[in-house]
Order: C-alpha cells, then structure tokens, then sequence
C-alpha cells in the first residue's frame, strides 16, 4: 500500500475546494493559489494524457488569477 504524502494530501483539499463550485475559485486567497499551482505543477500526469491536458489547462487558469490578483486588475472578471 503507497503512502500519501502530506502534499497529496494538501493537493487534493485544494482541488476540491475548486471543484465544488465554480465560485471557490475566485475566493483562493494568492497563497492557496500559489501553493495549488506548486502542488499541481509537480505532480507528474505524463502516464495520463487526459489528466495531464487538464493539469496544464489548471496552471494557466491559477496564472491568470494570480497575475489578476497581483497587478490589481480583473481582466475577466
């Protein structure tokens, strides 16, 4: 049996809070959202193409939000 690791762990909260509703999004403070992009961006999914497409799709989302959040401007809001 495979071990989780405290990342994992941390991870998969964060994960869920976003995938409850649309709207955890946004409420992410810039540490969460820099710790989820962390956390996902060292996880490999190379073995798992779809999962993998949706890792990168996820970073570029958290990147928009942090750069809406530090430059003080809702593009898309």
């Amino acid at each position: 049996m495979t071990e989780i690791s405290d990342d994992d762990r941390e991870r998969v909260e964060l994960l869920q809070l976003i995938t409850n509703s649309r709207h955890e999004f946004k409420k992410l403070t810039l540490e969460q959202l820099k710790r989820l992009e962390e956390l996902v961006g060292k996880k490999d999914y190379s073995h798992d193409k779809k999962a993998h497409k949706s890792k990168v799709k996820l970073l570029g989302k958290i990147n928009v939000r942090i750069y809406e959040l530090t430059e003080g401007k809702g593009i898309w809001n």
